[in-house]
C-alpha cells in the first residue's frame, strides 16, 4: 500500500501541539487595519486551538502523518 500524501494547504496553516490538539493562525490581520480596533487586532495575534470536534478530520484526512 503507497504511503497517503499530506494536503500541503493543510500542512502550512495548522500544526499539532505536544498534547495532540490542533493550532491554527487566526484570519483577518493581514490588511485593511485601520478600521480595526487595537483590541481586535492584539487577540488576533495569539494561535487559536480548533475545537475537538474538528480535530480528527485534520488528523486523519488531511494531516494523517502528523
Amino acid at each position: 500500500m503507497p504511503k497517503m500524501k499530506t494536503k500541503k494547504s493543510a500542512a502550512k496553516r495548522f500544526t499539532f501541539t505536544g498534547s495532540g490538539k490542533v493550532k491554527y493562525k487566526k484570519q483577518n490581520l493581514r490588511h485593511i487595519l485601520t478600521k480595526k480596533s487595537t483590541k481586535r487586532k492584539r487577540k488576533l495575534r495569539h494561535a487559536g486551538i480548533l475545537s475537538a470536534d474538528n480535530v480528527p478530520v485534520i488528523r486523519k484526512q488531511l494531516l494523517p502523518y502528523g
